[in-house]
């Protein structure tokens, strides 16, 4: 990794660069840091700015039948992936481009699209497509007893170097968490003399899978909660919080796993033996489970929050995101005048071309 980091680092692997402010969202090490949410709210900021927004990914399990795949509301999550359907479902106005070759599925969104923001999901790693901004998400252990520990050791994917490329590090941690961190932080992450952010993914209610009616939570009721994600653990103390009360039980799957309909004949058949009237889902178990849901099936209704930084005086990540992206634009549109100058000036040193008498233009096999 290291290797081919710097192969790409010096130019010797070819990379593209799309003409739009490109962020990646990535990690060091597996799942369970955010990215997905994170990437969301990206295209809701560009959405909320009346701006064309572009995310590319290569689809996790994602079988479409040609490359590249636009994703649409809709789309069968075996074609398009499921992080990327949710994706696709909740912004609408976004393109989401599913393609393992980023470059390919670049290059022809934005001729198609010409996003304003273009997102490379999961695209630390990446480095074909060139970025002009790398988020970094962390989770709270890798600041702790998971650090610097590459896989088979632990679950980095790269070595604690590879975060020199970094332009902000983003921890998946509420405030008294981020305080807890703070000495972690400043052994470990000063260094790279990036802002550190947190941020939180809180659920703000429940919303119905089929009919998409939103509610407050289920009124002290007991809840099947079901799960197909990195981090299930962290789903069922959340729920435990939020409601007050944990499930009567927590069925564990895979995370990205692939449900059937005997899943869902489990999962109901089970809901009816504990006396649950309602079966509790991630919004990424959802699109999944959607065409084979029944009346009890909710989802989490989340909400990205941004909490304490490093940044200035503990500026949250959105602020400091509208400062970069401002800037990146200003330099652009200077660049871009510097360019229509250069050629102006250019055009004007240029002879002009001499009219050619008759007799001296070239007759027929003359050249």
């Amino acid at each position: 990794m290291s290797l081919r980091a710097g192969l790409y680092g010096r130019g010797l692997l070819p990379s593209w660069e799309p003409a739009a402010l490109t962020v990646s969202v990535g990690n060091i090490g597996w799942g369970g840091t955010g990215k997905t949410p994170v990437a969301g709210w990206l295209l809701g900021w560009a959405e909320a700015r009346g701006m064309g927004a572009l995310l590319l990914t290569r689809g996790y399990k994602a079988r479409p039948v040609t490359y590249p795949y636009l994703v649409k509301p809709g789309a069968l999550a075996e074609e398009a992936g499921d992080e990327p359907l949710m994706l696709a479902t909740m912004h609408r106005k976004a393109h989401v481009v599913v393609d393992p070759d980023r470059t390919r599925g670049g290059r022809w969104a934005m001729k198609q699209f010409h996003p304003g923001l273009v997102v490379l999901d999961d695209g630390f790693q990446h480095m074909a497509v060139k970025r002009h901004l790398n988020l970094v998400l962390l989770r709270p252990q890798d600041l702790a007893d998971q650090w610097n520990r590459v896989i088979p050791a632990g679950s980095w994917r790269e070595p604690v170097s590879a975060l020199k490329r970094a332009d902000a590090f983003m921890i998946k941690t509420g405030p008294n968490g981020f305080a807890r961190l703070a000495p972690f932080i400043k052994e470990r992450l000063e260094r790279y003399r990036k802002p550190v952010f947190s941020f939180q993914i809180q659920p703000v209610g429940v919303r119905h899978v089929l009919h998409g009616n939103a509610d407050s939570g289920f009124g002290g009721a007991p809840y099947l909660l079901v799960t197909g994600v990195g981090e299930p653990a962290q789903v069922k103390r959340t729920a435990t919080n939020f409601f007050g009360y944990p499930p009567v039980k927590h069925m564990v799957f895979r995370d990205h796993h692939a449900y059937t309909k005997a899943d869902v004949l489990d999962m109901q058949a089970t809901a009816r033996r504990l006396g649950c009237d309602a079966i509790l889902c991630t919004p990424k178990d959802a699109v999944k489970l959607g065409p084979m849901c029944s009346e009890e099936f909710w989802q989490f209704d989340l909400r990205l929050d941004f909490g304490p930084s490093s940044f200035g005086s503990g500026s949250p990540f959105n602020t400091w995101w509208n400062r970069r992206f401002d800037a990146f634009n200003l330099r652009r549109t200077d660049a871009l005048e510097d360019e229509e100058r250069a050629r102006a000036a250019q055009d004007d040193t240029q002879p002009d071309p001499q009219p050619v008498a008759a007799d001296e233009r070239p007759t027929n096999g003359e050249k």
